[in-house]
């Protein structure tokens, strides 16, 4: 006989809806809902983006000991993958789809790379290490625009066509 309430966080498609519905009032069109506590020493998140979004090339650079990673799994829709060097040349691209053949990807620690959300609502489960220092937490490829501006919006757009064309 179970006597306590499990401490259990769902992953369902009522908390997508919720997420997605936030991303879409959102001028950034994306939203994280964070599992984790700041502290953790492994974060984990939903991450949904819209199309349109804009996330600026950047990699993740740790001073804890050890091999990084981050690790993506599409849980619903679309999102573009691509993954660059320090001079912002395209070294990799990448599909992921929750009904494709590739649904997810773990990218080493610092490999620059951005997102492209390919379809309305997409849905990322991403988890990497921990603990979040937000000052250390992203360095970006500085020749690309930042975001909110007209460039970064154009960029996205190029982006965007990138998968739509192939």
């Amino acid at each position: 006989m179970v006597t306590a309430m499990a401490d259990l966080k769902r992953l369902d498609q009522s908390l997508f809806n919720q997420v997605a519905q936030q991303a879409r009032q959102r001028d950034r069109l994306r939203c994280n809902h964070n599992l984790h506590q700041e502290t953790d020493a492994v974060q984990r998140f939903l991450n949904v983006l819209q199309p349109g979004t804009y996330v600026r090339p950047h990699r993740h650079c740790r001073e804890q000991k050890g091999s990084g990673f981050e690790c993506f799994l599409v849980l619903q829709g679309a999102i573009g993958l691509l993954v660059l060097n320090e001079d912002g040349v395209l070294l990799e691209k990448e599909i992921l789809r929750a009904d494709g053949p590739v649904k997810g990807i773990e990218l080493a620690e610092n490999q620059f790379h951005t997102l492209v959300a390919l379809e309305p609502d997409s849905v990322i489960f991403e988890l990497k290490q921990g603990p979040y220092q937000p000052s250390l937490d992203k360095d970006f490829i500085a020749s690309f625009p930042s975001e909110g501006t007209l460039e970064a919006r154009q960029q996205e757009l190029h982006w965007r066509a990138m998968f739509t064309d192939s």
